[in-house]
């Protein structure tokens, strides 16, 4: 019956942070395809992660993220392919066969069925007997702070407090992989920041392997050990969040997390550096008023001011600059800035510019 796992050993090389591969994944796709009709939802996908590693599939709707959830999940079958949970092969083995359990967006809550009967359902499936499951389905309960919400209705729940049910209806079933599906969408802003936090707590108090599909950049970079961006139907890049962030190494990453400026190589070569193709975040570019010298060392480009957007703790400041493309800039909201229409350079460290390949 449901008790806490053990977290993982705090001595043990932590394989997901540095993103070094482990001798027994947790989950492995190699060369997985998922077709429907012409259409390749998933494409030759090639996929490893590890044991207890918080790991975010995220694209936009469309880019294969949710299928390749579904096919981890058994609710889809791959077309070529090869799966495995924990070295065990996951072709042909149906969903409640499988070492994982699903928290979908919608929650997916019994509205006739109390909070407690809700959590134990999956154990009453099973042929446990009814003590039993209402023991470990309070103690499911407890774990995500739901003391005393037994006796309560779906509807008698906030969003967050229905996706707590959710995740500990799934936790009760002692799953080794915990797939979640955009489970925040149906939050609002606040509630879903406050749940960011506590998911990454509970992730790391279980030691369990969590697998987060979202479209949003904000959660995967915040929550997971590893970021896998989905484009097409394809993995573009799988690395920490940091380094996606920091170093896209397409043209599509850099566009979609964080929307870095792309510079072409001939921009880069105005601006005083090597000829390729780079990105380089907003907020690492200092605006100077006119057509100011830049420090030593830094990089330019001038141009002219043609947009201000007030984006809370920055201004985002649109620069058509004389070498032809438009720029971003993030500036701090507390700073002054140039009037729009006004002669400006744009001034940066060679170093901010983070080299991409030409896909």
């Amino acid at each position: 019956m449901f008790t806490m796992p053990s977290s993982p050993d705090s001595s043990s090389p932590d394989s997901s942070a540095t993103g070094a591969a482990v001798a027994v994944a947790a989950v492995r796709f190699a060369r997985v395809s998922r077709h429907f009709g012409p259409v390749r939802a998933v494409d030759a996908v090639d996929l490893e992660v590890g044991a207890g590693e918080f790991f975010a599939m995220l694209g936009p709707s469309g880019s294969g993220k949710t299928t390749c959830l579904r096919l981890i999940a058994g609710f889809e079958q791959p077309t070529s392919g090869h799966i495995e949970i924990f070295g065990e092969t996951a072709e042909g083995v149906p969903p409640y066969a499988r070492a994982v359990n699903t928290v979908f967006q919608d929650y997916a809550l019994f509205p006739h069925l109390s909070v407690l009967d809700n959590v134990a359902y999956g154990l009453k499936m099973r042929g446990i007997d009814r003590r039993r499951r209402r023991d470990s389905a309070a103690r499911a309960l407890a774990l995500v702070r739901l003391d005393g919400f037994g006796d309560r209705r779906p509807a008698q729940l906030s969003g967050g407090q229905r996706q707590r049910v959710a995740l500990a209806r799934a936790l009760v079933l002692e799953p080794k992989v915990l797939l979640l599906d955009e489970p925040l969408g149906a939050l609002d802003l606040k509630l879903r920041e406050e749940m960011q936090v506590e998911l990454k707590a509970l992730q790391r108090r279980l030691g369990l392997t969590f697998v987060f599909v979202t479209h949003d950049q904000g959660e995967a970079l915040s929550m997971a050990d590893r970021v896998a961006v989905f484009d097409q139907g394809r993995i573009v890049q799988v690395d920490t969040p940091e380094a996606i962030y920091e170093r896209p190494r397409t043209r599509f990453v850099a566009g979609f997390v964080g929307a870095a400026d792309v510079l072409e190589p001939a921009t880069v070569a105005a601006a005083g550096g090597p000829a390729r193709l780079a990105s380089l975040r907003p907020e690492k570019i200092t605006v100077l008023a006119g057509d100011t010298a830049p420090p030593a060392g830094r990089l330019a480009l001038p141009g002219v001011l043609t947009d201000i957007l007030y984006q809370g703790p920055v201004r985002r400041l649109s620069v058509h600059t004389d070498a032809g493309p438009v720029l971003a800039a993030a500036v701090p909201a507390g700073r002054p800035v140039p009037e729009t229409g006004s002669r400006v350079t744009l001034a940066f460290d060679p170093a901010a510019l983070a080299p991409m390949e030409e896909a």
